[in-house]
């Protein structure tokens, strides 16, 4: 459905369908808060039961109004609402905003109705919000609409707010106006039969009151989509998101590496970083840092200032900012000596900047300009503790007037109670965020900072990379002449679709037999790999299955009785299919290159480090297919472990350009074919010279 939501937004008329007489009922409240906050349109009650509703004249229809109807509201039991919506489709309603429950949140007989709802507006050409939902709200002065039952109407500002769930989007308006957060508009989505988060986003993007968007959602809806218009809104407009799900019991089982690493929150996290949606764990969290995004710059990059006048403080700022990935650099030499200039010599003037309890507001102000002028800070933190000394209302006005129409982000942390109320609404209506400790303000400013590097970084496009498709395809067809449902490919076949793809392996060949062994041992060369070939036990290693370093025939001959002995031994003789015998890859860094396909979000491509390791340490880390050079690279810099790859102790620098590549051929293979569903290279040995896949195991479905 892709009809306009301008009137749900902007209606010129509304219709409340089931309008209660008397307050306290939800019906009542929704008709209550069109009338109270000021709508700017007609309001028109709809009761089939009252001829008068809060003093204005109601209609037993919707039908029966005598002036066209933008949006209508119906709160009315779930089986009248068919009635209800078809009345509206005739009437030329363009928009539903169904507050009613009783629907795909209810079983199979209301995943029906809601069914049928949807069928009903498509046919008319409305758009509807919810069901089950708090409704919607546009704070706009020219608009003043609130067609919700919430008890609060926020004050406007630049912050547009999406909620999938009703009670958690009354609990984010009362923050808002607690915390004086201006909102321009706010939805509550509810069941989502149709108008999405995704469409919200597209309205968003094109709306002159929203600079930030934030949300609250259960579930991505359509994960692609959503991913596409993120990417594209976040360019200009930040999106901040917090979901819920993140321990859920949601891994499904899967036998490779990869699949067992790739959990649903691991998903979301490699889409959401993709797009440039700023993650966040908690309510407070996404408001702390919406409200930074709405009224200060984007940081330019990670290096923050601290000025403080109490040292405490300025340590556990600094600790803060460091855990979260913030740099605290020194100062540049001309901003040290500048405040050396007029700081008692107790300050210092490092960073942070201590200027100690005695430092008066006229310090802050003109400590504030250094820093901010300093061409080495992305952002100031400014901390205050209130001493008997100065007065934390001169501090703020000190901290308005340098952080009014500067290029760079402040953020505060006023702590105390003397004055403290007065100088927070001071800094607040000056659009300079204040954070009751620094670990939140520190929390913000990290969040904000990696939104700033996403946002100023050039979309890169996928470079082009010589495949060989159709040879691919040919194995991929060979496979599915012989089996049905979900099948791991032979060495054989897996070598032949890696090479297709351009993915380096070692040379190999698999030998069934010990005398065949020997023979084909002679063409890949000593020394040698030695690995079980089986379709039923995966993990080789775990059965005596993988020998390395081979140097000649008898130690090959001796590496094939030992295998068959340990498999009789353990009853599974009859699962030796044969043996892979590969050329031995020695030196580099061992890492893991992968890929599954989630239900939700298409194929996630993994990398980490390899060999045992990998399920070990879990330093892996995802993003969704198709990767870019740009995620790939990310990926490189993301693991835990990347200091392995650049040298650690003397140790080899890898080519990483090399690594890239491999990732990027991965993603390109399982976005051309889909039915392949778990990919695994590991170890790929990481030199200074290139990057080779020497074990990999690759299943496929029909």
């Amino acid at each position: 459905m892709t009809a306009p939501l301008h009137s749900l937004f902007r209606p010129r008329s509304v219709a409340v369908i089931g309008a209660a007489r008397r307050r306290g009922s939800i019906s009542a409240e929704v008709f209550h808060n069109l009338l109270e906050r000021g709508f700017q349109g007609a309001v028109y009650p709809v009761s089939a039961r009252s001829a008068v509703v809060q003093s204005v004249r109601a209609y037993p229809s919707v039908e029966a109004i005598p002036d066209d109807v933008d949006l209508a509201v119906l709160v009315i039991p779930a089986r009248e609402v068919l009635i209800a919506a078809e009345a509206c489709g005739r009437k030329g309603v363009r928009a539903l905003v169904v507050i009613s429950a009783g629907f795909g949140e209810t079983g199979p007989e209301g995943v029906a109705l809601q069914a049928e709802l949807v069928a009903c507006a498509e046919r008319y050409g409305m758009r509807v919000v919810g069901p089950n939902c708090l409704g919607v709200l546009n704070a706009n002065p020219e608009v003043r609409l609130d067609a919700t039952f919430a008890p609060h109407f926020p004050p406007f500002g630049g912050v547009a707010v999406c909620s999938q769930s009703g009670a958690l989007g009354l609990a984010i308006l009362d923050l808002a106006k607690e915390v004086g957060m201006g909102v321009s508009s706010f939805v509550s989505i509810g069941n989502r039969a149709d108008v999405s988060a995704a469409d919200l986003l597209e309205y968003w993007e094109h709306d002159p009151d929203t600079k930030v968007i934030l949300l609250y959602l259960e579930n991505l809806g359509e994960p692609r989509r959503f991913m596409e218009t993120a990417r594209r809104v976040s360019r200009h407009k930040p999106i901040a998101l917090v979901k819920s799900g993140r321990t859920e019991a949601g891994r499904r089982a899967a036998s490779s590496h990869t699949g067992a690493l790739a959990g649903l929150d691991v998903a979301v996290d490699a889409v959401l970083g993709q797009c440039g949606v700023v993650r966040t764990d908690t309510i407070h969290e996404l408001f702390d840092v919406g409200m930074l995004l709405a009224s200060q710059p984007v940081p330019a990059g990670p290096r923050v200032a601290i000025l403080t006048n109490a040292g405490g403080p300025g340590i556990m700022a600094t600790d803060a900012c460091e855990t979260r990935g913030l740099a605290v650099p020194p100062l540049a030499e001309p901003t040290r000596a500048a405040l050396r200039e007029y700081l008692p010599a107790a300050a210092s003037v490092g960073n942070p900047v201590d200027m100690i309890a005695s430092a008066t507001a006229e310090d802050y102000e003109r400590s504030l300009r250094l820093l901010l002028a300093d061409e080495t800070i992305g952002s100031v933190l400014v901390l205050f503790v209130t001493p008997i000394v100065t007065a934390a209302l001169d501090v703020a006005r000190a901290v308005t007037r340098v952080a009014e129409g500067s290029p760079k982000p402040v953020a505060a942390c006023f702590m105390g109670s003397q004055g403290v109320p007065e100088a927070l609404e001071h800094l607040r209506q000056h659009g300079v965020v204040t954070y009751a400790f620094p670990e939140a303000a520190a929390a913000a400013l990290a969040r904000a900072a990696r939104y700033g590097v996403y946002r100023e970084r050039v979309p890169a496009l996928l470079p082009p990379l010589s495949v060989d498709r159709s040879a691919a395809q040919g194995v991929l067809a060979e496979q599915l002449q012989e089996e049905t449902g979900a099948r791991w490919l032979s060495p054989e076949r897996v070598r032949r679709l890696l090479e297709a793809y351009g993915i380096p392996t070692p040379r190999q060949a698999v030998a069934h037999g010990v005398d065949d062994a020997v023979s084909k041992a002679g063409r890949v060369g000593y020394p040698l790999v030695f690995k079980l070939v089986s379709s039923t036990i995966l993990h080789k290693s775990d059965v005596g299955g993988v020998r390395v370093g081979l140097r000649d025939e008898q130690e090959l001959r001796a590496a094939y009785a030992e295998l068959e002995a340990r498999l009789a031994a353990l009853g599974r003789a009859g699962e030796l299919e044969g043996v892979l015998l590969q050329e031995l890859v020695t030196g580099g860094v061992e890492t893991f290159v992968g890929a599954t396909r989630d239900e939700q979000f298409g194929h996630l491509v993994g990398f980490g480090l390899g060999g045992l390791q990998v399920e070990l340490l879990r330093d892996v880390v995802f993003r969704a297919a198709p990767v870019s050079a740009d995620d790939a690279t990310d990926m490189l810099g993301a693991i835990r472990g990347k200091a392995l790859l650049e040298g650690f102790r003397s140790g080899p620098v890898v080519k990483k350009a090399a690594l890239v590549e491999l990732l990027l051929r991965v993603s390109q293979l399982v976005e051309e074919h889909p039915e392949l569903v778990e990919l695994d290279l590991n170890p790929v040995i990481a030199t200074p010279t290139g990057a080779i896949a020497v074990d990999a195991r690759i299943r496929m479905v029909r």
